[in-house]
């Protein structure tokens, strides 16, 4: 499995899909939990949202939450959750995650999550231009 790497930013960023309700909630959720600090949530719908991370696509960004850690790697979907909340003491529990064939089934539901966001929670647009991506 190749690592993909891009830019180091020099603090963890979730990119997350900012017209998304589910997935504005749960980065949202995610903050909270984080407490905070150190990491930084951006939409990578914002307008040049992309720009500083090269290699880290708009599809990639469609698919799954991307998590680029502060030296450059970059992490997606539940992984992206488990190793941003995994720097808590508590957050060691989710690496439960890692243990073989409850990953597979998490990357699953996952995914099957990330392809229906928009007829489970709906869209939040700002600008009301955007568009609901059925698969």
């Amino acid at each position: 499995m190749t690592t993909l790497m891009t830019t180091p930013p020099g603090h963890d960023v979730i990119l997350f899909d900012g017209h998304c309700r589910l997935c504005s909630a749960g980065a949202r959720k995610l903050e909270r939990l984080l407490g905070g600090k150190g990491t930084e949530l951006r939409s990578f719908r914002e307008e040049g949202g992309l720009a500083a991370f090269p290699g880290v696509s708009y599809e990639r960004c469609e698919n799954a939450m991307q998590l680029v850690q502060a030296d450059g790697r970059v992490v997606e979907g539940a992984e992206a959750i488990v190793r941003a909340l995994g720097r808590r003491a508590w957050g060691r529990l989710l690496y439960v995650y890692y243990v073989p064939g409850l990953r597979q089934l998490v990357d699953w539901v996952y995914g099957i999550v990330a392809r229906n966001r928009f007829r489970i929670a709906g869209r939040e647009c700002p600008d009301g231009a955007c568009a609901v991506h059925f698969k």
